[in-house]
């Protein structure tokens, strides 16, 4: 029988999350680690659902048992709405780099490079931050993008 984190009651059979703690809108919850039919756990296949961006999170969302579990649809939808938000992110700043740089006559350029490099680092921290957190069983969710994934996974 799995307990609760927060409050130490125990989860009633089947659940992946507290009945009695409701989280707030940007509040990490812990749940279950209870392994799937496959043998993979919970936790893992929410991780999972980071590594390839767009194709594991459809992967996840129509693979059984996982597409029936909220707290993997929850991973694996934030994971495909976060990377949909960073392509388009990326192709948006490409363009306003080139347009830019057209104006300025390519000083822009060396402007935008060390930016660019920020840039990806951060993207790429976030991206280990929510693959960690789903390893550890939390839905820690994104401002705009976790809310989205919450009403879609039904949390």
């Amino acid at each position: 029988m799995s307990f609760c984190p927060s409050c130490g009651k125990p989860f009633s059979p089947g659940a992946d999350r507290c009945a009695f703690c409701v989280p707030s809108a940007n509040q990490t919850v812990a749940v279950a680690v209870a392994p799937a039919s496959s043998g993979m756990s919970i936790n893992t296949a929410g991780a999972l659902a980071y590594v390839a961006g767009v194709i594991t999170a459809i992967l996840f969302l129509v693979i059984d048992p996982y597409k029936s579990d909220r707290f993997v649809r929850f991973h694996a939808f934030q994971s495909l709405f976060f990377n949909l938000a960073w392509i388009g992110f990326w192709i948006a700043w490409a363009i306003l780099g080139l347009v830019i740089s057209a104006v300025t006559k390519g000083i822009f350029f060396f402007i935008q490079a060390p930016i660019n490099l920020l840039l990806m680092l951060g993207g790429f921290c976030l991206w280990a931050f929510l693959m960690y957190a789903a390893s550890q069983g939390r839905t820690f969710r994104l401002p705009v993008i976790g809310a989205l994934a919450a009403k879609q996974a039904g949390l």
